[in-house]
């Protein structure tokens, strides 16, 4: 069964006061991509599922396709570009022979897909899955559990709670720390990680991670991401 082991230093990098949006944590280093092995498969469609919005569109959709696109706020095109968290953000695809010593399994709650015995192991934000040979940074489990996130991760408003956003997954706190938690259409997030597709829809290019599309937006001046809800006409 999954369990959680050889956690080390519960306390620390807690989630302390709310961080900038507009803070400018971008790595400038060319190099960040070098261990990247995009022929490695990764299965990264745990994470894919949107939760509806509590709060009613004011908005009309955008229609296209036989599908409506909700959002709360305005489109705002501005190019994709990956958002990288500082010096231990490592993104999907990244590869490593090894783990460091504070890197811990991960328990899944609320897992019910009994074909899923994939172990994930968690470090500093990053979750990886073992490899013949390694280990290959995936997206975050939806389910996964952890007593710490980096001091990195953003607070986000989703339906009216506070939720926490890092390396492109929103977490929930609980008594033991933070659960990965499925994305909510409206929310709005700063930037995206690597990994995303820029996807033309009728005259309109979102931002789409499996089945979550994000619509480019600007609020206060600064160019931001809603998370939109798709429905078939």
């Amino acid at each position: 069964s999954k369990r959680t082991s050889n956690i080390k230093n519960k306390s620390n990098n807690k989630v302390g006061n709310k961080t900038n949006v507009g803070n400018k944590n971008r790595v400038g280093n060319n190099n960040v991509n070098i261990n990247i092995d995009n022929s490695r498969h990764v299965n990264n469609v745990r994470n894919t599922r949107v939760r509806s919005s509590s709060v009613r569109y004011t908005r009309p959709p955008y229609v296209y396709g036989g599908f409506h696109y909700y959002c709360h706020h305005p489109y705002f095109y501005f190019p994709y570009r990956p958002f990288y968290w500082g010096p231990y953000y490592h993104p999907w695809g990244y590869f490593v022979t090894t783990l460091a010593t504070t890197a811990i399994i991960v328990s899944i709650i609320d897992d019910d897909d009994d074909d899923d015995k994939e172990e994930y192991h968690y470090d500093n934000g990053t979750y990886y899955l073992k490899t013949e040979d390694g280990f290959v940074a995936v997206q975050a489990p939806v389910g996964a559990e952890v007593p710490s996130i980096p001091k990195e991760a953003e607070q986000v408003t989703v339906n009216n709670t506070t939720n926490y956003y890092y390396g492109g997954a929103f977490y929930e706190k609980n008594s033991d720390g933070y659960v990965v938690v499925p994305a909510t259409a409206g929310t709005i997030v700063p930037n995206l990680p690597e990994g995303g597709e820029e996807v033309k829809i009728g005259d309109q290019t979102y931002v789409q991670f499996g089945d979550t599309y994000y619509q480019p937006v600007q609020i206060e001046g600064k160019n931001m991401y809603e998370i939109v809800e798709v429905k078939e006409e």
